[in-house]
């Protein structure tokens, strides 16, 4: 025969149980929905002056002077890339 205090602890060691089965579960789960997707290729882009640009583009003359001239001005290589990529 049990006594109040052996039901309560069954029932709390019970309750116990079905949480770590749950939570056990639901990681699991969560884990291998995440590896079953790949991850998508990331860009290199970037966006100046409502202009963006991907990858590594290629300049004219006249741009790179630009670039080389910005960028001795104090602007970064990758925006001034851009920017004079735009504009010139």
């Amino acid at each position: 025969m049990c006594t109040t205090g052996e039901k309560h602890v069954k029932k709390v060691m019970t309750g116990a149980l079905i949480a770590a089965a749950v939570g056990f579960t639901g990681v699991g789960g969560a884990t291998a929905a995440q590896g079953s997707q790949p991850e998508p290729a990331r860009q290199d882009c970037r966006t100046y002056s409502s202009v963006t640009e991907c990858g590594q583009p290629e300049l004219n003359q006249k741009q790179q002077e630009c670039v080389t001239a910005a960028t001795q001005q104090g602007m970064t290589e990758r925006r001034a890339t851009v920017e004079c990529r735009a504009f010139n």
